[in-house]
């Protein structure tokens, strides 16, 4: 289960005493929940290819969000953003195909938005697409039918139906109906991405809820710097400071009934213990842009940023008789390490031609041992429709280290003592900054990133302050 925006602190078992998630927590209760996972890139598309395909966007090619006639690409502020491309490869063998040989059943429902005619679900080894399209949101048909998603314009439901609930509806009927092979369930959620809907029943509790924790009478937001980028150079970045909005919180519980659904039939129809279930996000949560409509904190910043609260996220995985029940594991991980595990688990081989960033986490599933990489990498070079700015980012043990290309900063943290990202310990811990640099730049050679050239056109006299 992927879901579409969710941030690190958007569920109770992760700390959040607003949004009410009892099925989700209940995922947590009864497997491992990851206190250090991470989307592969802060903005959705390149995520969703780097667990499709086990690689980091970079080595993929897909670096941003895929636009669908969208014309702010390519972005420019003091810098230009690289291209990149706007197709999920068909050189690339999926984990829907590579799971497709080893004779599962592939199902793929909810959102796609890594390509249109000639690459959508169908075209990279799913069976079935219910839902997939170019499109990365509900659009302007909103969660409430009629949809203008492009497959389901012409779907018999009746007029209001949420969109949630018509996706898992189609999620349960594929499980029901399925056949005697193993399955992959690929249910990517377009929950909780904008816009932001959610039924009036919920609304109507959530607005009660913060007027009774007297969350209404709060500082809301913050309003900051002027965006860095010039479609959004007359806009302030706008930052929420508290998880107060029922709109969204309701959008959240309706997810979390969703999810319920699925675990109750898995339980019921008795297939629980063969069944491995991961639930994690894209990127962080919107906290600085398009309606701001959670906050992340303690992490720093969200979606479209190089920060923690653009990155972290949650997962959970359950698997009984595998996973412990309420086991927390702080192993640093990430989303190209989806593939590698679940082709483990399905006793199945990699393709020799096939180069793999991720790697297995089924070790620490069985509590066995600790994995072995390097350090986690990011390269995002482009500005964030949220306030980012293009950059590098690597993990090695507890530090972390960003690269800003704008002005060659060097940002260097301890998550360990510091998770909210505060103190740049750079000019501090020398060695250790020069050490992750120096990873950080072999990376990039080696994925032959892309880096941003300087904008001809851009004026600093113009920046607005």
């Amino acid at each position: 289960m992927l879901i579409d925006d969710m941030g690190w602190k958007d569920l109770a078992c992760y700390g959040s005493s607003f949004y009410e998630t009892p099925n989700i927590d209940r995922l947590a209760a009864e497997g491992m929940l990851f206190t250090d996972a991470y989307a592969a890139c802060p903005v959705c598309s390149p995520t969703r290819a780097s667990i499709l395909t086990g690689k980091y966007p970079a080595s993929v090619g897909i670096t941003d969000w895929i636009d669908a006639g969208n014309k702010i690409h390519p972005a420019r502020g003091r810098l230009v953003d690289v291209p990149y491309l706007k197709r999920l490869p068909q050189s690339e063998t999926s984990l829907a195909s590579a799971l497709k040989l080893g004779g599962y059943q592939t199902w793929h429902v909810g959102k796609w938005h890594l390509g249109d005619k000639g690459h959508l679900p169908e075209d990279h080894g799913f069976d079935v697409n219910i839902g997939g399209a170019h499109q990365g949101s509900p659009g302007q048909g909103g969660y409430f039918s009629p949809w203008t998603i492009t497959p389901l314009v012409n779907v018999n439901v009746p007029d209001n139906t949420y969109l949630t609930d018509y996706l898992t509806d189609e999620a349960v009927k594929l499980i029901e109906n399925r056949g005697p092979q193993p399955f992959f369930l690929n249910f990517w959620y377009y929950q909780v991405h904008t816009p932001l809907e959610a039924k009036p029943e919920k609304v109507a509790k959530y607005t009660d809820k913060a007027h009774n924790l007297g969350l209404d009478l709060l500082e809301t937001f913050s309003e900051d710097e002027y965006f860095p980028c010039e479609h959004k150079r007359d806009q302030k970045v706008k930052r929420r400071l508290l998880q107060s909005d029922p709109i969204y919180a309701g959008m959240i519980e309706s997810l979390d009934e969703s999810v319920g659904r699925i675990l109750d039939l898995i339980d019921s129809e008795g297939i629980a213990n063969e069944t491995v279930i991961i639930f994690t996000s894209d990127n962080g949560g919107l906290a600085t842009a398009e309606g701001s409509p959670t906050c992340n904190a303690p992490l720093a910043e969200g979606k479209g940023w190089m920060y923690e609260g653009g990155t972290r996220e949650p997962l959970l995985i359950r698997w009984p008789n595998t996973v412990k029940q309420n086991t927390i594991c702080s192993t640093p991980v990430s989303s190209p390490d989806f593939y590698p595990t679940l082709i483990q688990i399905a006793g199945l081989k990699s393709k020799s031609d096939q180069d793999i960033d991720g790697i297995s986490i089924l070790p620490l599933l069985k509590g066995e041992t600790a994995i072995h990489r390097d350090a986690i990498y990011w390269h995002y070079p482009h500005y964030g429709n949220q306030g980012g700015t293009p950059g590098s980012a690597v993990r090695c043990g507890d530090y972390k280290l960003i690269e800003f290309f704008e002005d060659n900063r060097i940002e260097l943290y301890n998550l360990r003592v510091d998770i909210e990202e505060n103190v740049n310990i750079a000019n501090h811990e020398p060695t250790v900054c020069k050490q992750l640099h120096d990873m950080l730049i072999s990376w990039r050679e080696k994925v032959e990133a892309k880096i941003p050239l300087s904008n001809p056109i851009w004026d600093d006299s113009d920046v607005r302050s």
